[in-house]
């Protein structure tokens, strides 16, 4: 299928809406999701029979001439297929009316992807984790979403409503007036929509061809690093010296005691039994709901901190430098899984990837993952073989300079954006020179734990004596100054 491509000067953009359904449209919006699953389903049990029907023709020595035909799984052909289905199936005959066509083509599109990216991966032209075969969605896990790309897509005139085909008018919680505008301006033009239910309640998000103009960022010539951390989320130290810091605040944290409460009322109500087959009472659910709106308020705290932050540093410098962080390697840490994920890591870096590029058109410089910004000095280049977590202040041996571990680092990211050109990663040397070599382990991650036994020859179970257990090198002194030449 043609990937859609959109003219000169436009982009695709997504606007999202939460929607106020009453009782009726709320059962009909979980219908046409649930009929996106449905369909979903059908597709990926079509597609797998015909393979599980060559696999036992096959353990019968069927010849390769004689086996089933492979079946199809292009959206055309899931396509054809299901209609020739849902009339006489009596999974969807008697109810596949009641809901728009475009809920079961989102099932059968979804089903064809996830086809697709099963195909590429086991032949090795899709990159990124290895992708198995698609599987049944749960009806109480599956996220609840349906797609519309034909028929009656608008924003109403009065800002407050959108139409959609089968379901109708729909209210809106918040006002639709930045999209009618472009709308009738003649700079947008809606391509389709999506409802999902999403945090406890529903949104609709209208994917649109916008025209859109590059915005000249404040400070075009100034770089910035930005060094993510726990206690303190972003310290920002940009090109001409200057270190700024954004407070972590940690939203899960402040919530700790309210989850705690709201947990222990819902532990105590009787809840749904999967092995017996119990339905949960109706102060269950009246609990389960109080949490869940906790969770949800701590979600939006945080993608609306996020989204801040992003953008004043995506509309203020011409160039950002950021770390490229194992964020799922750190989050194997029991001891900071929570905050690393309260701090989101990892979608800081998304946003910033999309917000430089696409609407400012600045550069964004990922930094190497074994790039010792937090080892190297800032003033003279000299290189820490070893600077373990629990030390909050650089001290350089070479130049004796004394600075925070966040804001040294930030300043070598800072710098990097220079390094990139003139060929010299240290934050005190903006010119061309050779880089100082680094000691050995520099450039490795260091370790905060003790190293495992490893198996000896001659002592049964792999265990050594006392005396023969290896311990962690320490930091090893510098004979003379590590400077630049």
């Amino acid at each position: 299928m043609k990937k859609f491509r959109p003219q000169p000067g436009f982009v695709v953009q997504a606007f999202r809406f939460a929607l106020d359904p009453n009782v009726t449209q709320g059962a009909a919006l979980r219908s046409h999701c649930g009929a996106a699953r449905a369909a979903y389903n059908w597709a990926v049990g079509w597609v797998s029979a015909s393979w599980w029907q060559r696999r036992a023709e096959e353990s019968y020595g069927v010849s390769e001439a004689g086996l089933t035909p492979w079946r199809p799984w292009s959206l055309p052909a899931l396509r054809k297929a299901f209609n020739e289905a849902k009339h006489t199936d009596p999974r969807f005959a008697t109810w596949w009316e009641e809901n728009s066509k475009e809920a079961y083509n989102t099932g059968l599109a979804n089903a064809a992807a996830a086809f697709d990216n099963y195909a590429k991966s086991k032949n090795g032209k899709r990159g990124g984790k290895r992708m198995g075969t698609p599987r049944f969605k749960s009806k109480r896990k599956a996220r609840l979403a349906c797609r519309f790309t034909t028929g009656t897509i608008r924003v109403d005139p009065d800002g407050r409503h959108v139409t959609l085909p089968r379901l109708g008018t729909l209210r809106t919680h918040e006002p639709t007036a930045e999209l009618l505008a472009r709308v009738r301006a003649a700079t947008a033009r809606i391509l389709s929509a999506t409802v999902r239910h999403e945090r406890g309640r529903w949104f609709v998000s209208f994917q649109a061809e916008v025209k859109r103009d590059l915005e000249r960022v404040a400070r075009p010539d100034v770089a910035v690093g930005i060094d993510l951390g726990v206690k303190t989320l972003a310290v920002m130290a940009d090109s001409t010296g200057e270190i700024r810091q954004v407070p972590n605040l940690g939203h899960y944290d402040t919530a700790r005691r309210q989850l705690r409460r709201a947990s222990r009322t819902v532990s105590r109500r009787q809840g749904p039994d999967r092995r017996t087959g119990r339905k949960p009472s109706r102060r269950w659910e009246k609990a389960d709901a109080q949490r869940n709106k906790v969770h949800h308020r701590v979600a939006n705290l945080r993608a609306d901190a996020l989204h801040k932050l992003t953008t004043s540093v995506a509309a203020e410098y011409g160039t950002v430098v950021v770390e490229d962080l194992n964020v799922a390697g750190m989050l194997k840490n029991r001891r900071l899984a929570r905050r690393i994920a309260d701090a989101g890591f990892g979608e800081i870096r998304r946003q910033l990837k999309y917000k430089t590029r696409r609407r400012h058109a600045t550069r964004l410089v990922v930094a190497d993952r074994w790039y010792p910004s937090s080892k190297t000095c800032s003033g003279c280049g000299a290189v820490k073989a070893k600077l373990p977590l629990h030390m909050r202040t650089y001290e350089c041996d070479a130049c004796g300079l004394v600075i925070d571990r966040d804001d040294n680092a930030a300043l070598n990211l800072a710098a990097l954006a220079a390094a990139c050109m003139t060929g010299t990663g240290v934050a005190g040397d903006q010119d061309a020179a050779p880089a100082v070599p680094k000691p050995r382990g520099a450039d490795q991650k260091t370790r905060a734990t003790r190293t495992r036994r490893r198996t000896s020859a001659g002592r049964a179970g792999g265990a050594t004596l006392p005396q023969q257990r290896q311990t962690e090198a320490r930091d090893r002194t510098q004979a003379e100054a590590l400077t630049l030449r």
